[in-house]
């Protein structure tokens, strides 16, 4: 059941090319989610400041900043991402495709 600041952040949350993200990335401000978490929910644990529950993310590498190899592949696939702004920081999570 998600709280009412996940709702409120689910509404805000879009999919967006990666190129357009750019300039978040070149800022240090492009934050990555792996695929398998509720980006909504981790929106919402920044915006708490929710400290040991982003370590436990980023100590298990499913939540960190953008690294430049990210941003490479995701720029020459033109990928378009899920991203939402918790100010300063873009949280993007890649979209994966489903093959049949």
């Amino acid at each position: 059941m998600s709280t009412p600041l996940e709702q409120q952040i689910n509404l805000e949350t879009a999919q967006i090319r990666w190129q357009e993200l750019q300039r978040f990335f070149a800022s240090g401000n492009a934050i990555a989610v792996a695929p398998g978490l509720d980006l909504p929910h981790v929106a919402a644990q920044i915006a708490s400041d929710n400290a040991a529950q982003l370590k436990t993310w980023m100590d298990a590498g499913l939540v960190d900043v953008v690294t430049d190899a990210q941003a490479l592949q995701w720029y020459e696939a033109d990928a378009l991402v899920w991203a939402v702004v918790i100010k300063p920081w873009v949280l993007v999570q890649p979209i994966e495709l489903e093959v049949d």
